[in-house]
């Protein structure tokens, strides 16, 4: 190549890469901002050009997965999770945001036992304790449920949903006195609970 070919060529061939690196964290942070304005269809199909050229991102799988699942797009959500996991099987953000769309499409002993595998890694992951107890909720296992949340209201004594399905799993038991102690624990850390202030007001 000749000396004046090679000044030519390099200074274009770095602002190509420059321009491929600034259009490519456009594209991400325009799904970002798409999504900060629910916009997450829109945020999804950005994050799908992403995805077919980083087929092996971890991330950009996560992140399909999560806007697949705000897109209602619930089979797609969990085939990206999938991949996350096969990508990296240590994730709890993939284990914990795979319970999301299988929660959606009522699979509920899928996710009492994907919740119970997350536990058994991270015993107190919060996410993966809720998801389960919407399983716990829907399977009608009120003694499971009540035994679970009085354990979890320990480690997480200031949440509000823990004490809601606690207060629940006590009404199915038909154990009264308990379910208004645990929804006056709403009350006192969120006043306007619905479910709690009817509760009270129809056992009052």
């Amino acid at each position: 190549m000749k000396m004046i070919d090679k000044f030519i060529f390099v200074p274009f061939f770095a602002a190509l890469l420059a321009f491929s690196h600034y259009a490519a964290a456009s594209a991400w942070d325009e799904s970002l901002r798409l999504e900060s304005l629910a916009q997450y269809t829109s945020a999804l199909a950005v994050m799908e050009t992403i995805v077919k050229e980083e087929p092996n991102n971890e991330y950009a799988n996560l992140r399909v997965a999560w806007l697949s699942y705000l897109s209602g797009k619930h089979s797609q959500s969990i085939k990206y999770y999938q991949k996350a996991l096969s990508l990296n099987d240590k994730s709890l953000d993939a284990q914990v945001g795979l319970l999301l769309p299988l929660l959606a499409q009522s699979r509920w002993v899928e996710v009492e036992m994907k919740a119970k595998r997350t536990l058994s890694a991270a015993p107190w992951n919060y996410y993966a304790h809720i998801r389960l107890m919407i399983a716990e909720e829907a399977l009608g296992k009120w003694q499971t449920l009540s035994l679970h949340t009085q354990e979890a209201h320990h480690r997480f004594p200031s949440d509000v949903t823990v004490l809601v399905y606690q207060a629940r799993a006590h009404r199915w038991l038909k154990e009264v006195k308990k379910a208004k102690q645990a929804y006056a624990q709403v009350l006192r850390r969120y006043p306007g609970h619905i479910e709690a202030l009817q509760f009270l007001a129809e056992t009052y």
